[in-house]
């Protein structure tokens, strides 16, 4: 019984592989699109090919339209960009074929269905396949793993430009993503958002599971506050006081409480909106949380079988699941205030012009 329970847990929590990234070895800041190699360049990916989405609006897989409301906020779109799941040690390779079978099993049972589904409801959902890193990646950036990050950011580029061109539309846009996803989402407000018009199209960008500053963009804000509008959120979450050498590497990162979506230092469980659990349910006022340096703290989690959760270190798999209903309530706040916004703009604009 014990080692069938163990499994679910895992898969409930989304330990599937993407390893705590510590800022050291993050490169965000770090890397320049300079330093990509040409000699490891793949056939680029053809994002004219329906096949080359995961998830596109009016495609969805039927795993996630149980989680999408029946009228989505079609003023908005949603690109999501899904984390680390080529993790095998056995892997020799850098980066994952576009047409694996097995990653692509992977990213539709577990990353759009444990993850993209939570801004499910707030517009037009896009999910690019690209040739993702491995993991190892990150511990080995001067011998490989830079090259493959970048070669996998430029896939994302790709897929994000032909989003702009033929599917955007002037509509406003939420950027999500988590672990390496949020590396690439980094890359995108970098090279599309800050202090470019594109940028007053950003409702909001959802990054955790990387290691980021405050001043981390020149004209991004971290938004400190659940309404705010045109910046990104972060945070890290793990087992109160657990892992405290891997917390050394959060420490100075800004960290948002995707509880409160502001900065409070503690929540009590009871305002805990839902976490998505692998059976499909949803556990409310599962937990504590507390902003430590750099860092969330949880309280052991309340759903089936909680006592193994007692052996887990860190819960940097289930930074998204783990708040996945407060995710999309959030999401669709920041909405609202981005239509609020468009509207008290127009009309300014309009009134200039008597």
């Amino acid at each position: 019984m014990k080692n069938k329970i163990l499994p679910l847990l895992f898969i409930g929590f989304l330990f599937f592989g993407c390893s705590v990234q510590n800022t050291k070895n993050h490169p965000t800041s770090s890397i320049n699109n300079s330093n990509l190699s040409s000699n490891i360049f793949l056939d680029s990916i053809d994002y004219s090919s329906a096949k080359n989405w995961a998830v596109l609006p009016g495609n969805y897989p039927d795993n996630l339209k149980e989680y999408t409301v029946q009228n989505p906020q079609d003023s908005i779109d949603v690109f999501y960009v899904y984390p680390t799941l080529l993790v095998s040690d056995k892997d020799k390779r850098w980066n994952v074929p576009i047409d694996d079978s097995i990653q692509r099993n992977k990213v539709l049972n577990i990353a759009v269905r444990f993850q993209a589904s939570a801004w499910a409801s707030s517009g037009n959902l896009y999910v690019p396949y690209y040739q993702q890193a491995h993991i190892r990646s990150y511990n080995n950036l001067e011998n490989g793993g830079k090259t493959a990050l970048l070669f996998a950011y430029s896939d994302v580029k790709a897929a994000f430009e032909y989003y702009l061109k033929h599917y955007n539309h002037g509509r406003g846009i939420i950027l999500a993503g988590h672990s390496q996803g949020s590396t690439h989402i980094s890359y995108l407000l970098r090279d599309f958002f800050d202090g470019k018009p594109l940028q007053k199209q950003l409702v909001a960008a959802y990054i955790p599971g990387v290691g980021l500053d405050k001043n981390q963009y020149e004209n991004i804000p971290f938004m400190e506050h659940p309404d705010q509008i045109g910046g990104f959120v972060t945070w890290n979450t793990f087992k109160k006081k657990f892992d405290k050498e891997k917390y050394k590497w959060f420490k100075g990162k800004v960290v948002i409480n995707p509880v409160t979506w502001d900065t409070t230092s503690i929540a009590k469980r009871e305002l805990h909106k839902g976490f998505l659990y692998s059976n499909g349910k949803m556990y409310k006022n599962s937990f504590d949380t507390h902003i430590a340096d750099g860092v969330i703290w949880i309280s052991t989690p309340h759903f089936p079988y909680r006592y193994i959760a007692f052996l887990m270190r860190n819960y940097h798999s289930g930074d998204v699941n783990l708040f996945w209903e407060d995710i999309s309530e959030n999401s669709l706040l920041r909405i609202k205030s981005f239509h609020t916004n468009q509207k008290s703009f127009n009309y300014a604009k309009a009134e200039n012009t008597n």
